[in-house]
């Protein structure tokens, strides 16, 4: 770990006026101080943003719910109006890490993880696009079995690591961005950027900017949803490939639907032909598999990765299963 300087804020205003060159905030710390450790991340300087008023969860006037930056997993996964309202997002940060790490982390913070790519997490390897763009991409030719078969590009196949995304995908949340230009909002589905040729750049959060809420509109099907990760091992394990799904039901009929995908893709990606593929149909398992085959038909896998294909069907399907409960 490199040495760096480190400052408290008491208030939105005081933490950005604290930034300086080569700053980051911190709040929980369970992926920068990861990275710090392995030379990865090297900051000069920390803001840490821990006593900011943004640990609130809220339900405002128009139903929707408004989680603040600072919500850690833990107290977002239990919170009433999240299990009653919004069950695949509850289901989906039970699903991350472990208990220790979810007391710690915070919604900001999730959102803004960082890829488990090997390649990235050992500057052994020079050939790492986003630690040094320009110098390759290892995990193309390496060992990629935990990488994209979504999303990629010749510059980066890096997964998105993040459950909890995921899952605000399904439920088309809002990001509250405040910075030096003003105040902004996000969809959800626009703050992950694709690798494309800047796979350095992973969100639209510009330098000096700080996450200050998640808002969760509400919704005919945010109550009807499920999520499902499937991993190497049943706790504390990134997905290999997992599902975040929400449907609006009028008996048997589809009326609308939502579903997201992780572990598969460079971003949490949502599967807009998978969508319009069960819209206006009825629930089945066969409309559900014809729904997965529709979410996975642009998947280009690499040597090592192809059974994610099948894997993010079964993911899929399961989780229509369990959202529509037949």
């Amino acid at each position: 770990m490199q040495p760096f300087s480190f400052t408290q804020a008491r208030s939105e205003d005081e933490a950005m006026a604290q930034l300086r060159q080569n700053s980051r905030f911190i709040a929980g710390g369970t992926t920068l101080v990861d990275l710090m450790k392995l030379d990865v991340e090297t900051p000069a300087h920390l803001v840490d943003i821990n006593a900011l008023s943004l640990n609130k969860i809220e339900t405002l006037a128009d139903g929707s719910l408004r989680i603040g930056a600072m919500v850690r997993n833990s107290d977002l996964a239990h919170d009433a109006a999240v299990i009653k309202n919004f069950p695949v997002l509850s289901q989906a940060l039970l699903a991350g890490a472990s208990a220790q790490l979810r007391n710690m982390a915070t919604t900001g913070g999730n959102l803004l993880q960082r890829t488990r790519c090997y390649y990235f997490r050992d500057p052994a390897y020079a050939a790492c696009n986003k630690r040094r763009p320009g110098s390759g991409c290892a995990a193309l030719e390496g060992f990629n079995r935990i990488h994209a078969v979504l999303g990629g590009s010749e510059h980066c196949v890096a997964t998105h690591p993040s459950d909890m995304a995921v899952a605000m995908v399904a439920l088309d949340a809002v990001v509250h961005i405040r910075g030096p230009k003003g105040e902004r909002q996000v969809k959800i589905e626009d703050f992950h950027k694709l690798p494309g040729t800047t796979p350095q750049i992973e969100t639209v959060v510009e330098p000096g900017e700080l996450i200050t809420y998640v808002t969760l509109p509400k919704s005919a099907f945010s109550t009807r949803s499920a999520y499902v990760k499937l991993r190497d091992r049943a706790s504390y394990e990134f997905a290999l490939a997992s599902a975040a799904v929400a449907l609006d039901l009028n008996g048997k009929t589809i009326r609308s639907a939502r579903l997201a995908l992780g572990g598969v893709a460079t971003k949490p990606w949502r599967s807009h032909e998978a969508e319009q593929a069960l819209t206006g149909g009825q629930a089945s398992d066969q409309a559900f598999r014809a729904a997965a085959e529709a979410a996975m038909k642009s998947a280009r896998p690499l040597r090592y990765n192809g059974f994610k294909i099948e894997l993010a069907k079964m993911a899929l399907v399961r989780a229509l299963n369990e959202a529509a409960q037949l």
